[in-house]
């Protein structure tokens, strides 16, 4: 379906050149008109994709952008590699821009970024070394604060510092002993990054702009010549860092257009700040940026846009957004419907309990049974709205539904550790290992006991409950027998040949967990099948962070006591969010309990907002103020005073907004002893108790919308999805759509240090130095590779092993002569945008003159034999075919040949050539659509195993078990 831009969003389309500022309200059609921006200017503008920049900050709205712009240039028959295109979050195009000029950066190859939870670990592994450098109670004020308090504090404000581009030396100086331990503690941080070559989220911006202004002519020059147009959403989340990137990027044509919403600036929690949007136009010369406003809702009711416009304009409570001298603080604007919009006589009610007979979970069913029995077709066109769905009262709420019948989805609740699948797999874990006993005595006699232990317990018990029944009597053995063994492995003094994580595999073949791995219809009746794969991440992270490989005699002790006393109580006591699809937030059959912030970006048919006991709340320190004071680019934009309540209003100015059809106020009413409300609190009344109750309102002529389906295209590469599927459906299941991690996934490091040294060859060819090129500095080249790669997988090759490898690169480099004329390019994404889907790869090598190329391979082996090993080198032409035909549609260039090239090969000619035939290729396009038709509909039944996959298969025991 197709849509024709109304004259607001026509203006936005239209104006291209210059900085162009976008307010664009709820419901106003933003996406559209930003996906319609990137299609005229690629079709009507004729600008090639690559001279293009899209940011936005989640994953979900990146890939939202990526299918749509997808579809509409595929419906203009225009053929794109979207790679070419820098479309993705502010976090992703940073990473992207520090991997294509990382010799320019002080990272190393394979650098791991670490995400939140990784991050956070890290601190805590280290918070002895922290605390060696300044007392942490600098920071806490207090000494009674868990290790896993002062960890996750020490990171924030770790953060804070790398996203406002403070430097610790300058902190170090500072006469505050606070602010001199911040530097200290920030300086350590940074040395550690870079001896553990790693990166945060954090650090990733602040190493691409150190990139961008260390390297103005090699780095910051070609990407200015080459990114014409910017755009960003969601620009009212912009932090510092990320602002001056993205004006550090801009060229002299100052071709930036920036799309955001104001009253939808939720997170200053994570250094956002509102001023970026509300002074950009100040930026450029008087005159010089255009500001144009999307103010027609297409979402909401009449009365809903009407509601949340008294919200924040102050006309109904006096709420003022100006300050000293008439400043505002937000961008002034009026949403409106569109013209001849029906209105709903009442779409704006209360759902509440009586402050008198505390009946809220009654009336909340109540009403869900009422407008399932005349206006709902499916359970998710209701979502419930809260400040925090990890609030008692929300969870409560959601376990009372529950128990009536009506199914919530809530995978932020941080409800993993009491789904009976978890509780299950961990009572598993400590059965296995009764040495577990031993340590909880040694650690109640050294320290105190730990609140976690109850959790461990509950666990236990109910796993011996299960155990005793006459069904599970084959896994009681087994337990006994595996128990047995490693408690003797202390006396034998011999380690085994497994860890935790192939004890886990080893229980998915016992009924009493592989009842949990059904496949179902939604991603809600697939949590169990998630949440044992997300316990299976753990476990591989917790083993990777450890250095376990076997549990060993030395270490068992040590082992156990980290994973149930450190690992699996930090992720407690932080607690950890189930599994949740990226793609689908309103599963069907279910009604969804989501946070404000998660719902941003979002509609539902039916929002019923929560949380109306909240009050605006102080979310500065002290520190801040001294911070914000001496050491930020900029004074504070907003008075510190009332930045509470500006984003009070503007919270929940984001969940009223999100309604389409109806727009419910739901709470648990108290008051004082004088009999006035406390709750909902001063700040909703004045436009709570004018709205009716919905039992004095006829519904009976309400409409509401369905669901929209996701509609997001999937990204699939040929080798990491098509051939797992081929190989093995199951396998597919597992590791791929489920993703359980894999135990034995070892990588393949003779074959990556190959690849890597001859990409660094061709690299520096590419940047016009192929003098560079000699047997010293491949060697460099070489050993560095080795010392990150060995470094990060903690895998290792035997010296003579290593100049195997190294004598691949340098007899490739000798049968080149010299000759590199022909490098047109190296490790080359490339995608092909299909009608449902984008099959993605990377190219190692395209060479050639003119307009013919070759597609080049490496594979780091000696050559196959070409009949013995048919099947092999036909998997391999088709994936050649797939990226010589990209090659071919997008840069308009001849493909004569695809080669496969093996380094391996010492005295015979090292390569098989294909011809590119058409007929040949569209039969393997052909070919991959069915493939992935079949992994969309969840076709995972395996006809007849594969017997080389499953030898060395973790789900073997499974396989076996069930008889597929």
């Amino acid at each position: 379906m197709s849509f024709t831009p109304t004259s607001q969003q026509r203006t936005v389309i239209d104006h291209t050149e210059g900085p162009l500022l976008v307010i664009a309200g709820p419901g106003s059609g933003k996406t559209f008109t930003l996906v319609e921006r990137v299609v005229y200017l690629v079709v009507d503008k004729g600008v090639p994709p690559e001279q293009i920049l899209v940011a936005t900050f989640t994953e979900k709205a990146a890939t939202e952008l990526v299918t749509r712009i997808s579809h509409r240039l595929l419906s203009r028959n225009i053929v794109v590699n979207i790679d070419e295109m820098y479309v993705g979050t502010v976090h992703s195009i940073c990473l992207r821009l520090l991997e294509e000029h990382r010799e320019f950066t002080r990272l190393k190859k394979n650098f791991t970024l670490m995400d939140q939870f990784d991050q956070a670990y890290f601190f805590f592994q280290r918070l002895r070394a922290f605390e060696e450098v300044a007392p942490l109670s600098l920071l806490t004020g207090k000494d009674e604060l868990s290790r896993w308090r002062k960890a996750n504090m020490l990171c924030g404000w770790i953060n804070k510092l790398s996203e406002e581009l403070i430097e610790p030396d300058a902190l170090m100086s500072d006469q505050d002993e606070a602010v001199q331990a911040l530097g200290r503690w920030y300086a350590l941080y940074l040395r550690l990054l870079e001896e553990e070559n790693l990166l945060d989220f954090s650090v990733i911006q602040r190493e691409t702009l150190k990139l961008l202004e260390s390297n103005l002519d090699s780095v910051l020059a070609p990407l200015r010549q080459q990114l014409r147009y910017l755009m960003i959403d969601e620009y009212q989340d912009t932090n510092t860092v990320q602002e001056r990137i993205l004006f550090t990027l801009l060229n002299e044509s100052r071709n930036i257009c920036v799309v955001g919403d104001d009253d939808q600036g939720l997170y200053r929690f994570r250094g956002a700040t509102i001023r970026n949007i509300l002074e950009f136009p100040a930026r450029f010369a008087p005159g010089e940026c255009a500001v144009h406003s999307l103010t027609v809702n297409y979402r909401s009711d009449p009365a809903i846009i009407d509601f949340y416009n008294k919200w924040m304009d102050g006309s109904e409570d006096n709420f003022s957004w100006t300050g000293g001298k008439g400043v505002s603080f937000r961008h002034p604007k009026a949403i409106v419907p569109p013209d001849g919009k029906f209105s709903f006589e009442q779409p704006v009610i209360t759902v509440s309990g009586s402050a008198e007979n505390h009946n809220w979970h009654e009336e909340v069913l109540a009403f869900l049974r009422h407008m399932r029995e005349h206006h709902l077709e499916d359970w998710n066109q209701v979502a419930f709205l809260f400040r925090s769905v990890r609030w008692d009262k929300a969870k409560a709420l959601a376990q009372y539904l529950e128990e009536h019948d009506i199914p919530v989805y809530a995978p932020r609740s941080d409800l993993y550790f009491d789904r009976e699948e978890v509780r299950l797999l961990i009572g598993a874990m400590l059965f296995l290992f009764p040495l577990f006993k031993e340590i909880r005595d040694e650690w109640t006699a050294k320290y105190a006991p730990l609140a976690v232990w109850d959790l461990y317990d509950t666990c236990l018990r109910l796993f011996a409950d299960h155990l005793r029944l006459p069904q599970n009597k084959e896994l009681r053995d087994w337990c006994v027998h595996r128990a047995r063994e490693i408690q003797g492995m202390l006396l034998t003094n011999r380690p085994l040949d497994y860890g935790f994580a192939a004890l886990f595999y080893q229980l998915l073949q016992f009924p009493l967990f592989s009842q949990f791995l059904e496949l179902q219809a939604s991603s809600r009746d697939e949590r169990p099948a998630r949440n044992m794969a997300i316990f299976s991440q753990l476990l591989i992270k917790f083993e990777y962070l450890h250095h376990i490989q076997v549990l060993h005699p030395d270490y068992l002790k040590k082992n156990v006591q980290d994973l149930f006393n450190h690992f699996l109580r930090y992720l407690e006591d932080g607690g950890i969010t189930e599994f949740e699809d990226a793609d689908d937030s309103t599963p069907q059959g279910s009604i969804a309990f989501m946070t404000i912030h998660q719902a941003k970006g979002l509609e539902f048919p039916v929002t019923i907002v929560g949380s109306l006991h909240a009050a605006p709340r102080k979310q500065h320190t002290e520190l801040d103020e001294i911070l914000q004071d001496k050491y930020y680019g900029r004074k504070p934009f907003e008075p510190l005073d009332r930045i509470k309540g500006f984003d009070f209003k503007r919270l929940y100015y984001t969940a009223f907004s999100r309604a389409k059809n109806l727009l419910v106020l739901s709470c648990q009413e108290e008051k004082t002893v004088k009999g006035k409300l406390r709750i909902p609190t001063a700040y909703f009344q004045p436009f709570y108790i004018p709205l009716p109750s919905w039992r004095d309102v006829d519904l009976s002529g309400l409409r509401v919308d369905r669901t929209r389906p996701s509609s997001f295209k999937g990204r699939y590469s040929y080798t990491s999805h098509v051939l797992v599927y081929e190989g093995c459906p199951r396998q597919y299941q597992f590791f791929k759509y489920w993703e359980f991690s894999p135990v034995r996934e070892g990588p393949m490091l003779f074959g990556q240090l190959v690849h890597q040294t001859i990409e660094d060859v061709h690299k520096s060819v590419l940047r016009g130095q192929p003098g560079e090129v000699t047997k010293n500095n491949i060697r460099l080249w070489f050993d560095v590779n080795y010392a990150n790669l060995s470094h990060k997988e903690r895998v290792y090759l035997a010296p003579q092993i290593r100049e195997v490898a190294f004598g691949h690169v340098l007899r490739y480099v000798e049968r080149k002569g010299g000759d590199w004329t022909d490098i047109r390019g190296t490790e080359v994404d490339v995608s092909l945008v299909k009608d449902d889907y984008i099959l993605t790869g990377k190219i190692d090598l395209i060479q050639g003159t003119g307009n013919t190329v070759e597609i080049v391979d490496f594979k780091a082996t000696p050559k196959p034999d070409q009949y013995a090993e048919r099947y092999l080198l036909e998997r391999y032409k088709r994936q050649l075919e797939i990226y010589a035909h990209l090659v071919e549609q997008r840069h308009g260039l001849e493909v004569s040949a695809m080669n496969l090239y093996y380094t391996g090969e010492e005295s015979g000619v090292p390569t098989y050539r294909f011809p590119f035939e058409r007929q040949a290729v569209d039969a393997t396009i052909s070919g991959v659509d069915e493939v992935v038709d079949c992994m969309e509909q969840k076709k995972f039944a395996v006809a007849e195993r594969p017997p080389k996959l499953c030898k060395e298969c973790d789900l073997k025991p499974y396989c076996d078990r069930e008889g597929c």
